[in-house]
C-alpha cells in the first residue's frame, strides 16, 4: 500500500502545474535550439558548396599555369608571347598603321555614322 500511496505522491507533484509549465519551458527551450542548429547547418552546406566550387575554379586555373608554362619552355612560345607583350616583330617584318583621313570632318563621320532615323530615311529614298 505504501508504495501505490509514494506512487501517487510522485504522480500529483509530476502532473502539478508548475512541473508541467517547466517542462513546457524545456520543451520550448530545445525546439528553438533544435531550429537554431537547423538553420546553420543550412548555411553551412551552403559554404560547403561555395568552397567546392572555389576548389574547382582552382584547379582549372592551375591547370591553365601550367599549360602556360608548358608553352613557354618552348622557344615558339617564348616568341609568341614576346610578340602579344611588346608588339615586336622579327626582321624583314613590315608594320601596318591605319591611319584616318584628316579632312574628313566630325560632322561628316556622324553623317557617314548615321543613325536611328537616318536608317528609316534612306530606307523610304
Amino acid at each position: 500500500m505504501r508504495n501505490f500511496q509514494a506512487k501517487k505522491k510522485s504522480r500529483r507533484i509530476l502532473e502539478s502545474p508548475p512541473v508541467l509549465i517547466l517542462f513546457l519551458v524545456l520543451v520550448l527551450i530545445f525546439a528553438f535550439n533544435l531550429l537554431g542548429f537547423w538553420g546553420k547547418m543550412r548555411i553551412t552546406a551552403r559554404n560547403r558548396e561555395a568552397a567546392l566550387e572555389r576548389v574547382l575554379e582552382l584547379k582549372e586555373n592551375q591547370e591553365e599555369l601550367a599549360a602556360n608554362i608548358a608553352k613557354l619552355n618552348t622557344p615558339a612560345g617564348v616568341e609568341e608571347t614576346i610578340r602579344e607583350k611588346f608588339g615586336l616583330g622579327k626582321e624583314g617584318e613590315g608594320l601596318i598603321v591605319i591611319v584616318e583621313d584628316p579632312g574628313q570632318s566630325e560632322e561628316d563621320k556622324a553623317k557617314a555614322e548615321g543613325g536611328f532615323f537616318s536608317f528609316f530615311k534612306k530606307l523610304f529614298r
